[in-house]
């Protein structure tokens, strides 16, 4: 089918549209099953609706951002489509984010309610954000009640360090106080192609964090471009297991909403911990996974794996970052299971490509695009020219998925959306003779050597070839010859060891001289995000400051 006609074919609709729909028709369904304490889709749907009075009474009306800093649990779910059934704005928060950075999310998108965990790590931020007038009122949601006993019972006599110490007033609300009264409240109307259903702030790793304006039409778009890529599986007979955040928006489209489209269970983690998501997936037996390549290498590298059946898993996708051909291939092979590369940002709601489930995808290569998705390439020093197939350039979309804008920011969203409707992905790559689509490298990641353009992620995969490397980041760092030259950042397998003259030898038969690394360092561990991508942010400040030294 092509890009335009899916497009004639798909009607926008209201997010909340898909929670009644599955309700309607699998109510028994178990929805959630959170460390073993399950409810159906009738349970969660009940819970919405008073979820949704239970705010309606405390003033949010449509057009308001609410904030939503939790981890994965039935909380997340409920206030999520319980806030977009009065027209308001879903924000997301990482829990793990510092004062500092939450009270600029929540300044910057005018949020008066937060709702978060008794959990002190995380509601003792939050509370600090709101004694510094960031946040009107917050409300608290209890561990304790989602528990199945008698991990209940046990978290409440012994984690009580973790929780936080509340008093309830009329700044502090409990999720029973919330849904304790049912009543009628005003169901906003929708206009799915311009009402923003949710604020996705960017990471901030290139300046400021902005917010991506996610319409119902562009996250309803994603959801049904998910279900055509999943079209072997049977709506209200899957099971997600869904360790990847919800506040994340990667999880939020292929995890939850696309759960709730399919009538799929959702088995929730609120945190990775790799024996945790063993132990969970032999307990429930899950039939579809989506991860980012991090967690994957876990997988694979883990001692444990082995002792574990994973087989019930039929499809995984990974997403975040480049997924290693070694990694997909070791992966499938230990499960059985097919997992494919997609692609996507936080402006595309997020997935833009991926590869057929099918088996009919090339390694190496993030796919082709979702249905109803126009991609071109553009030249780099002439951005309003398309390159022909084959030549590199920088990725462009056009497609329903693609973001209104950034949130009060009307410069940035001019250069971003040519004429308003052609997103620059800032992402250097190619397409090849079958429409398969292939990424080279950001172009802010670009290493200029010698004249040349050499891709940290070339140098990457080469040197993924080698038996004993598990984790790389390739950076740029100046060389007063060539400009700049690759550095390698390297975590090796456990129990293997490898020089950086041998890995290099290695090398010659995979990269050409001008991108071989300077030098390669090994370390025990290499910087992440906090949901688990590698991150090269650190590395270059760290070089940075090593140059700074040297200078003074």
């Amino acid at each position: 089918m092509q890009a335009e006609e899916w497009v004639q074919k798909f009607s926008p609709r209201p997010l909340c549209s898909y929670l009644d729909d599955t309700i309607s028709r699998f109510a028994d369904k178990p929805a959630t099953d959170f460390m073993g304490k399950k409810l159906t889709y009738g349970e969660i749907g009940e819970l919405v609706e008073r979820t949704a009075h239970g705010l309606y009474a405390q003033g949010v009306r449509k057009g308001d951002c609410v904030g939503l800093c939790l981890p994965n649990t039935p909380y997340y779910p409920i206030f999520y489509f319980a806030i977009l059934r009065l027209g308001a704005i879903v924000v997301n928060f990482n829990p793990l984010y510092v004062e500092r950075e939450i009270a600029f999310q929540a300044r910057d998108a005018g949020i008066k309610l937060m709702i978060t965990m008794d959990l002190k790590v995380i509601y003792d931020v939050v509370e600090a954000v709101r004694q510094d007038k960031a946040l009107e009122k917050i409300i608290v949601c209890r561990l304790a009640d989602i528990l199945p006993q008698p991990k209940k019972l046990l978290f409440t006599l012994l984690k009580g360090k973790d929780r936080a110490k509340i008093i309830y007033d009329d700044k502090h609300i409990s999720f029973a106080q919330i849904t304790s009264k049912t009543g009628t409240y005003e169901k906003a109307p929708i206009d799915p192609q311009n009402d923003i259903a949710v604020l996705q702030y960017t990471g901030g790793t290139t300046g400021v964090p902005k917010g991506a304006m996610l319409t119902h039409a562009n996250i309803s778009a994603n959801m049904e471009q998910m279900r055509e890529l999943y079209f072997d599986t049977t709506l209200g007979e899957e099971k997600t297991l869904c360790v990847l955040p919800f506040f994340h928006v990667f999880a939020m489209t292929v995890l939850q909403n696309l759960s709730v489209l399919m009538a799929a269970e959702m088995v929730l983690l609120p945190r990775f911990d790799l024996k945790m998501l063993l132990d969970t997936a032999q307990r429930t037996k899950p039939t579809l996974f989506a991860g980012v390549p991090t967690i994957y290498t876990a997988i694979n590298n883990s001692p444990l794996t082995p002792q574990y059946d994973l087989s019930s898993i039929r499809y995984c996708m990974s997403g975040g970052a480049p997924l290693p051909v070694e990694v997909k291939q070791e992966f499938e092979r230990l499960t059985g299971c097919v997992l494919v590369e997609g692609y996507g940002l936080t402006e595309t709601s997020p997935i833009a490509c991926a590869n057929p489930l099918d088996g009919s995808g090339k390694d190496g290569s993030i796919g082709v695009p979702v249905p109803g998705t126009y991609v071109e390439f553009r030249d780099l020093e002439e951005p309003r020219k398309v390159v022909e197939e084959g030549e590199k350039g920088e990725l462009c979309i056009k497609a329903p998925q693609v973001m209104k804008g950034y949130w009060h920011r009307a410069e940035e969203t001019e250069k971003t959306l040519e004429d308003g409707v052609l997103l620059h992905t800032g992402d250097v790559g190619y397409r090849d003779e079958d429409g398969f689509i292939y990424l080279v490298d950001r172009i802010k990641d670009l290493i200029l050597c010698s004249g040349y353009n050499v891709y940290p992620r070339v140098i990457e995969e080469a040197m993924y070839q080698h038996p004993a490397v598990a984790e790389v980041i390739v950076i740029a760092i100046p060389d007063d010859y060539r400009g700049q030259a690759p550095k390698a950042f390297v975590k090796l397998r456990d129990g293997e060891s490898v020089s950086e003259a041998d890995l290099k030898e290695f090398l010659k038969e995979h990269i050409s001289k001008i991108e071989m690394p300077r030098s390669i360092e090994f370390r025990e561990e290499l910087p992440k995000t906090l949901v688990g991508k590698l991150s090269k942010k650190e590395l270059v400040e760290e070089e940075a400051m090593k140059q700074a030294d040297e200078i003074t």
